[in-house]
């Protein structure tokens, strides 16, 4: 099946990369986009294309229905109560950065701490770093394990009453580890302290129930997801959102504005000020319907094989040091001791493999693992052995020349 039916619905496998049939191994960093989500961002434009909770003619009228319908599918998606738990950004870094400052902001005084482990996103670092000076609060480091993963032990010691928020990704983006996020929610939750998971990562590699999680905040990229880029979710708990202030002004998000003082609309609207990214929420609600038409342990099943298959062909070369291996992951990055790991991509590239080189936007990750960058590859639903053994080959090659 994935040699043809899955493969045949995206259009970016019909080109070639310097002469080659493009082998796109970097969904980490986003994924391909299957024709049926192409098509429905551009039939919004083509028949529907106005603005949503303004006016009363029929497209209008089209447009927030299929905009508050695409909430409802997320919701249903994630186990979520209700739709009004959904919050559209344009991403995850805007999910958490808004958290951090209508939420944190306004929660935190002097002396709070919150919790972040070293092996974070910037995006789950940095919006905690400016919310901390902002209030006076501190960001307190739990360390990894020396294997790269989250230290539990460790981060049970360091959690005590002046913590007030944990911020955790559901799972990792250089190494793909899985955290133990339903741990670190009862654990934070014992305290009274609040638990944010970004799902980035997870959410398209292990279905989701936020109610049974009982994480305070979740949210996730629609770009990961074979959705478009521009769109994502935050989802928050009812009693929570119903607290916080309006982090963007504008249209939408108001009950009634005057100069003597402005009244602010329930959640969600209330953090949705403006023109909303309508076509991107249709393109999510669609990547998410056309995603859930595939049995997902066979497609988690296919993609761990790949990983398998790929470990044990790195593992041949001497060359290569595997870093951080999580097996069950979808995800493996490596190094090349001596050889820079924009020479092993630039010269991949050549050969039509796509795959992410870098520090992948983790710094302080990078410097616990005393290491400049990695090079990752990273597997989607398209993906097949017949691109393992490319990239197999591709790499061989590049050593020959190195």
């Amino acid at each position: 099946m994935w040699d043809s039916e899955i493969r045949a619905q995206f259009p970016a496998f019909t080109q070639t990369i310097n002469g080659m049939p493009l082998v796109y191994l970097d969904s980490a960093a986003t994924t391909q986009k299957p024709t049926v989500v192409i098509e429905a961002m551009a039939d919004y434009y083509r028949f529907h294309n106005a603005n949503v909770h303004r006016g009363s003619h029929s497209m209008t009228a089209e447009a927030t229905a299929k905009f508050e319908q695409a909430r409802q599918t997320v919701a249903d998606f994630i186990g979520a109560p209700s739709k009004n738990t959904i919050i559209w950004t344009r991403g995850a870094t805007e999910s958490i950065n808004l958290v951090a400052q209508s939420y944190a902001r306004n929660a935190l005084n002097t002396g709070d701490e919150i919790l972040v482990c070293e092996n974070e996103h910037h995006a789950n670092i940095v919006p905690w770093q400016l919310v901390a000076e902002q209030t006076g609060a501190k960001v307190v480091k739990v360390p990894i394990t020396a294997y790269g993963e989250f230290d539990f032990a460790q981060f049970t010691q360091l959690l005590s009453e002046r913590c007030k928020l944990v911020a955790i990704a559901h799972m990792t983006n250089v190494t793909g580890a899985r955290q133990p996020i339903e741990q670190v929610i009862a654990a934070a939750h014992q305290i009274g302290a609040k638990v944010l998971v970004d799902g980035a990562q997870g959410i398209v590699h292990e279905k989701v129930d936020v109610q049974a999680l009982d994480a305070d905040f979740y949210l996730f990229s629609g770009h990961k997801i074979y959705a478009p880029n521009g769109i994502g979710v935050l989802y928050g708990k009812a009693d929570i959102l119903a607290k916080m202030p309006p982090w963007h002004g504008g249209g939408k998000m108001v009950e009634k504005v005057s100069f003597s003082g402005t009244t602010f609309a329930n959640p969600p609207a209330r953090f949705e000020a403006g023109t909303p990214n309508v076509a991107g929420a249709i393109g999510l609600a669609c990547a998410i319907d056309w995603y859930q038409q595939f049995d997902s342990e066979a497609v988690h099943h296919h993609l761990h094989q790949l990983q398998t298959a790929t470990y044990q062909a790195l593992q041949q070369m001497s060359d290569v040091q595997i870093i951080g291996y999580q097996p069950n992951a979808t995800v493996l990055s490596f190094i090349m001791p001596g050889i820079h790991h924009q020479d092993i991509a630039t010269l991949l590239n050549q050969q039509g493999i796509a795959v992410r080189e870098g520090h992948h936007c983790a710094h302080p990750l990078m410097d616990a693992l005393n290491i400049k960058g990695t090079v990752r590859i990273s597997f989607g639903i398209y993906n097949t052995f017949d691109d393992v053994e490319r990239l197999i080959a591709a790499l061989n090659k590049a050593i020959d020349i190195l």
